[in-house]
C-alpha cells in the first residue's frame, strides 16, 4: 500500500479490494488477490493442501498429537480438518441462490464468515461484524443502515465487544451482505466460531486526557495481523483480546483471554526502565468465573502484537481439541501453570519477556462508570464527546443514518462503540452541545440516563438467540422502567442480564447480575432468572454471588427494586458503593435485609 495514504484510507482501499475480489468470484471471474490478505475467496484454498508452504499446519499437528495420545477429536475439530471453513464462498453463494440455510456441521463452519443461523429463535442469519477498537466511520454506519434495510431486519445491535450485529438476514441474502460489508471496508472474516473475536480497546483512545497510552492503533494493528495470517484461524475455541489505556471508560480487559492494561513503573526494576508499559494478564473468562490474572510481564506498545501472536500460537498448538468445555485458554493455564506457559511463549517469541513484580508498578485510578454517557471534555481544547444512550444497544436504520449525519456535521465522521452497548460521538465543539443534544433526541435517543440505565447491559436473548432462556432485552428494559418509576439512585449500579451459560452480558461482573432459567409454575414453565450480587471488574474485581434462584421474570423488577431500596436505606454513607455494601455481608444477611426474612432458594 503506498505510504502516501493515511491508515484510514489504506483500510478503506483494502476493503474495496477485498470486495472486488468477492464480486469477481461471484461472477466466475479471476480473483486478483489485490487485497494482499491470505483469506481465501471463491472457495479455493489460499495455499494448496500438501504444498510446500502450509501456514495452518500447526492446527493439524496439534490434532494429530492429541489423537495419538488417545484423545478423540470433537465434531468441530473433525469438520475443520476435513474442510477449511475459510474456503466456503462457493457453498455460501450456492445455498443463497437456492434460498437455503446451512445444515448440520455447516452451521458451525459458516460462523467463520460471521454468519450465525439462529433458528429456532429466528429463521434467519445473524451477521457479526468487526470494528477493531470499536472505531466506526460515519460512511460505514450509514452504509450499514442501508444494508440492514435491504437485506436484514432494518436495525443493528451494539454488542459487549464494541461491535455491531445485523439480524433477520434471510436465506437468500448472506452473500449480498458479505459483499456489501466489504464494499464498506468491513472485513468480518473469523467473526464467529473458533477464532479471535473483535479486538477491543479503550473507546476514548486519543481523546481521553487521563489515558496513559493510546490503544486504538494497537487494536487496529492486531486486527490486520490476524486477518493476514491464515494460521490464526481455527483455534481450539474462541479467543478475546482487549487493550485498556488506563482512561475514564473501561475496556473490561480483565474479562479477556489476553488483557493488556496500561501501568506506570515508577522506578527501574530488573531489566525494566521506569516508564509506561502494558501489564499482560491472561485467562479471563468470567462466564467460567475467572478473571485474567497478571503475569508480571510488562510490554512496550511496539512489543504487544508479536507477543499476542506468540501466545496465540502456543494456545493453538496445545489447547484442548477433545473437550469443548475445556478448550479455552484458562484451562490450559490451569493445567500448566503460568510459568510453563510463559516459557513456551518465550520459545515461540525467540526472546525472554520483560518481568517486574506487580507491586513495582501502579495502575491509574478507577474508571468513571458514567463517562460513557452524556457530554464530557476531551484532551483536545474546546472539544468534547457525547455518549449516546441506546436502549439495550439497539439502533434502527434511521437512527444509524441520523447519527452518521450528526457526526459529519458536528464532529469529523468518527464514532466509537463501547463494551457498555452504546456509542460515542467525539470531536464536538463545546458550543455545539445543545444543537447536538437536540439532534440526537430527535432520533428518539438520549443524552442522559439514570444510574440504572447507564449501566444496563443485556444480551440478545430469546428473541434472537437459540441458546437464551428468556427475552433479556425486553426484561432489562422492564427492570429499568420499574426501578426508575420508584426510586432515584445517586450512585452507579450496573445490571447485567444474560440469557444463557455463555454469559454474553457477563452477569457475574454486574452489581446485580441475572442469568435466565426456566421456572415451574404449577403445570407450566415460564421464563425466570437466577440473581447474583456484588460483581465487579478492574479495581472492584469480584465474581458475583448467587442471592436468589429461579425467580419468575415478571417478579424480577420488584425484587431488584427492593434490593436497591434496601441498599440505600442501610448503607453506611453515600460514598459506600453497592459492591462494597454487599461484599461486607453474607448471603443470608443480604436475603434478610432485602426480603425481611430468608428468601426462597
Amino acid at each position: 500500500m503506498p505510504s502516501g495514504f493515511s491508515s484510514e484510507q489504506q483500510s478503506y482501499i483494502q476493503g474495496l479490494a477485498i470486495g472486488a475480489d468477492v464480486a469477481r468470484s461471484v461472477r466466475g471471474l479471476p480473483v486478483f488477490a489485490s487485497s494482499g490478505t491470505t483469506v481465501s475467496i471463491g472457495g479455493a484454498p489460499a495455499t494448496p493442501r500438501g504444498g510446500p508452504h502450509r501456514p495452518d499446519q500447526l492446527h493439524y499437528d496439534a490434532q494429530d498429537r492429541q489423537s495419538a495420545a488417545g484423545g478423540k477429536l470433537v465434531a468441530e475439530e473433525r469438520a475443520k480438518r476435513e474442510k477449511n471453513p475459510l474456503d466456503q464462498w462457493d457453498e455460501i453463494e450456492a445455498r443463497a441462490a437456492r434460498g437455503e440455510f446451512p445444515k448440520g456441521i455447516d452451521v458451525f463452519l459458516t460462523k467463520y464468515h460471521g454468519l450465525f443461523y439462529v433458528t429456532p429463535a429466528q429463521d434467519a442469519f445473524m451477521c457479526r461484524l468487526r470494528f477493531p477498537g470499536g472505531a466506526v466511520r460515519s460512511y460505514q454506519l450509514a452504509g450499514l443502515a442501508d444494508l440492514a434495510l435491504a437485506h436484514a431486519g432494518g436495525y443493528a445491535d451494539v454488542t459487549t465487544r464494541s461491535n455491531l450485529q445485523l439480524r433477520e438476514i434471510p436465506a437468500a441474502a448472506p452473500a449480498k451482505v458479505m459483499v456489501g460489508l466489504r464494499n464498506l471496508g468491513i472485513v468480518n472474516t473469523g467473526a464467529g466460531a473458533d477464532n479471535i473475536r473483535n479486538v477491543t480497546a479503550s473507546p476514548l483512545s486519543g481523546l481521553d486526557p487521563h489515558e496513559l497510552i493510546e490503544t486504538l492503533p494497537l487494536a487496529q494493528e492486531l486486527n490486520q495481523y490476524i486477518l493476514n495470517r491464515r494460521e490464526l484461524f481455527g483455534l481450539p475455541r474462541k479467543f478475546n483480546v482487549a487493550f485498556d489505556g488506563g482512561g475514564r471508560v473501561s475496556a473490561l480487559e480483565d474479562t479477556n483471554d489476553i488483557g493488556l492494561h496500561a501501568v506506570r513503573l515508577e522506578e527501574p526494576s530488573g531489566d525494566s526502565a521506569a516508564g509506561v508499559y502494558f501489564q499482560l494478564a491472561l485467562g479471563g473468562i468470567t462466564g467460567h468465573e475467572d478473571f485474567a490474572r497478571p503475569t508480571g510481564v510488562l510490554l512496550l506498545p511496539e512489543e504487544c502484537i508479536n507477543v499476542c501472536g506468540a501466545i496465540l500460537r502456543v494456545f493453538i498448538a496445545n489447547g484442548d481439541r477433545t473437550d469443548r468445555k475445556r478448550a479455552r485458554l484458562k484451562y490450559l493455564l490451569d493445567d500448566w501453570g503460568f510459568e510453563r506457559f510463559l516459557t513456551e511463549v518465550e520459545k515461540e517469541l525467540g526472546k525472554p519477556l520483560r518481568r517486574a513484580p506487580v507491586a513495582a508498578y501502579s495502575r491509574p485510578a478507577a474508571d468513571d462508570r458514567l463517562a460513557h454517557i452524556g457530554f464530557h471534555p476531551q484532551r483536545q481544547p474546546g472539544l468534547c464527546y457525547l455518549g449516546v444512550v441506546l436502549p439495550v444497544g439497539r439502533l434502527t436504520s434511521q437512527q444509524m443514518r441520523g447519527l452518521a449525519r450528526i457526526s459529519d456535521r458536528f464532529g469529523n465522521g468518527d464514532l466509537r462503540l463501547t463494551v457498555w452497548q452504546n456509542l460515542l460521538i467525539p470531536n464536538i465543539r463545546v458550543e455545539d452541545q445543545q444543537a447536538v443534544a437536540e439532534a440526537v433526541e430527535a432520533l428518539g435517543l438520549g443524552v442522559e440516563a439514570s444510574s440504572v440505565r447507564a449501566g444496563l447491559v443485556a444480551c440478545t436473548g430469546s428473541a434472537g438467540c437459540k441458546y437464551a432462556g428468556a427475552d433479556t432485552k425486553r426484561n432489562a428494559m422492564e427492570i429499568a422502567q420499574y426501578v426508575d418509576d420508584r426510586l432515584e439512585l445517586d450512585t452507579p449500579v450496573n445490571i447485567h442480564v444474560t440469557g444463557c451459560h455463555h454469559s454474553c452480558a457477563q452477569h457475574y461482573i454486574g452489581d446485580i447480575g441475572l442469568i435466565a432459567t426456566s421456572v415451574d409454575v404449577g403445570d407450566d414453565t415460564v421464563e425466570g432468572y437466577h440473581l447474583f450480587v456484588g460483581g465487579g471488574y478492574g479495581d472492584r474485581q469480584r465474581i458475583g454471588r448467587e442471592l436468589f434462584s429461579s425467580v419468575r421474570a415478571d417478579e424480577v423488577p420488584a425484587l431488584v427494586t427492593r434490593i436497591l431500596e434496601g441498599f440505600l436505606d442501610a448503607r453506611e454513607s453515600v460514598q459506600q458503593s453497592f459492591a462494597q455494601f454487599t461484599a461486607a455481608r453474607s448471603v443470608e444477611e443480604l436475603k434478610r435485609l432485602f426480603t425481611g426474612s430468608p428468601a426462597p432458594v
